[in-house]
């Protein structure tokens, strides 16, 4: 783990030497950790070395606050300072929506009756407030993060016209099947889609299961890292049976632009937004989560279930689960569906089991009540 991310997670000197930069968002740790302004990271692509976009976060860095506990945010653990909360309106996004938003895109059919969807995808740069008072200069596809989740049907045709209308050259990735020149990627059929230009990528939906999206522009980790990722859902022709669906996209923040490590950790954009804003849920009702992980900077990821098991299905590409279990890992790019049922009401943690993660933002709630 990064240095400085341990120092404030102990509360030792080490992180109060680091406070002055910081905004106080969070409450974790006896001090306030901080962060570095930096010109960035990165060469290639349209870098020349610097990091596109203008170096560190608006507003400071790792925001991490006081209850004066040094094992990390008192008894209770860590959260956003005295309940505050970022400006979903100001952002454009609410992660609340993120959750259950599934884009089937324009419907139409071919002469040959098979289904065609079409989307229209822009992207754009953005500051986005991820903790109170702490402004993020994103990269991102239709101005949230994560990116709009499309759907489709198994056999269905995909139409995506993607539209740069970002100041910095890149494209889309989409995990899954398809030519090599819909494959998004420099020096590959269209390669980079420059500022102003744009591009139809087509591709058959297959195969069925919960894939993902992401720019691929070099340098490929500073693009992802700044929020330029998404993910799709392609759905068995047989189809699924019913369920509360909703996707959860694990993702970080590197606010000081150090390439290094991230300060803060989220799940649809906003870190902790569903210890506030808990997932309502019915009793015994079927709940299916698509879980990817896009994360960059740090090797693995987990989701722990507290109070339940659930049957893991990675990728979705087969319909019968693998194991049935409350903790799952993933690297970035993985991604599995977990299909829960609650036989008791009341509210149940989930979180990411590396628990420094947990602690700068990756936990949530589910509620679940008859």
């Amino acid at each position: 783990m990064d240095k400085s991310r341990r120092r404030f997670l102990l509360g030792t000197a080490g992180a109060a030497a680091l406070a002055t930069a910081a905004v106080p968002a969070l409450a974790v740790a006896g001090e306030t950790g901080g962060a570095r302004h930096g010109s960035g990271h990165g060469g290639g692509g349209d870098g020349g070395g610097a990091a596109r976009g203008g170096g560190a976060a608006h507003g400071g860095g790792a925001a991490h606050g006081g209850g004066g506990a040094a094992h990390g945010g008192g008894v209770n653990g860590a959260m956003f300072r005295s309940g505050r909360q970022v400006d979903h309106v100001a952002n454009g996004f609410h992660p609340d929506d993120v959750l259950r938003d599934f884009d089937y895109g324009r419907v139409s059919t071919l002469p040959d009756g098979r289904v065609l969807r079409e989307w229209d995808v822009v992207a754009s740069d953005k500051d986005i407030e991820v903790a109170p008072g702490v402004t993020f200069p994103a990269w991102t596809f239709d101005g949230r993060i994560p990116g709009p989740t499309l759907r489709a049907t198994e056999g269905d045709l995909m139409r995506v016209r993607f539209v740069n209308d970002s100041a910095h050259p890149h494209t889309m990735h989409f995990h899954g099947v398809h030519p090599a020149g819909m494959d998004g990627v420099p020096l590959v059929g269209r390669g980079v889609i420059a500022p102003g230009e744009e591009f139809v990528y087509e591709f058959d939906a297959q195969p069925f299961g919960l894939h993902l999206y992401h720019c691929h522009v070099g340098p490929l980790a500073e693009h992802i890292a700044r929020g330029m990722y998404g993910t799709f859902v392609v759905d068995p022709a047989v189809g699924r049976p019913p369920a509360d669906e909703m996707v959860m996209v694990t993702h970080g923040f590197n606010t000081t632009f150090d390439g290094g490590s991230n300060q803060l950790y989220a799940v649809n954009g906003i870190p902790f937004h569903y210890v506030d804003s808990p997932v309502r849920v019915r009793r015994n009702e079927l709940v299916r989560v698509y879980l990817v992980n896009i994360l960059e900077y740090d090797p693995i990821n987990t989701f722990h279930l507290h109070g339940n098991f659930f049957d893991y299905y990675p990728t979705g590409t087969r319909l019968e689960p693998s194991e049935f279990t409350d903790t799952v890992v993933q690297a970035q790019g993985q991604r599995g569906i977990c299909e829960i049922r609650f036989p008791y009401p009341g509210k149940y943690m989930f979180h990411a089991h590396k628990t420094e993660f947990a602690d700068l933002g990756w936990m949530g709630f589910f509620e679940v009540s008859d």
